[in-house]
C-alpha cells in the first residue's frame, strides 16, 4: 500500500483499527490513529501498550515490507503486543 493509502486509513472517521502484516509474517495492530506515525518510507507503530493506553515502545515498519493490511474486528479483544511469529 502507498503512504497515501495508509494516511487515508489513519484519517478515516470513524477510525477503524487495522493490522499491518509484514513480509516476515510479523503483525502490528494500529488501534488508534495516534498509535502510528507515517513517514515517507516507514510507519512507526506503538507497541507494548500500557493500561493507560500509551505505548511503551515503537517499531519501525518499512512500507516496502508491508505485505497486507486488514481491518480488525472490534467486537473481540485486540492483543496488547505485536505478534511475534
Amino acid at each position: 500500500m502507498t503512504p497515501q493509502g495508509i494516511r487515508q486509513l489513519l484519517k478515516e472517521q470513524p477510525f477503524r483499527p487495522f493490522r499491518l502484516i509484514m513480509s516476515s509474517g510479523k503483525e502490528y495492530v494500529v488501534r488508534h490513529p495516534e498509535m502510528a506515525m507515517l513517514l515517507k518510507n516507514d510507519i512507526l507503530v506503538g507497541t507494548d501498550v500500557e493500561d493507560d493506553g500509551m505505548p511503551a515502545e515503537f517499531d519501525i515498519c518499512p512500507l516496502l515490507h508491508v505485505s497486507t493490511i486488514e481491518t480488525v474486528r472490534t467486537d473481540r479483544p485486540i492483543p496488547n503486543e505485536s505478534n511475534e511469529q
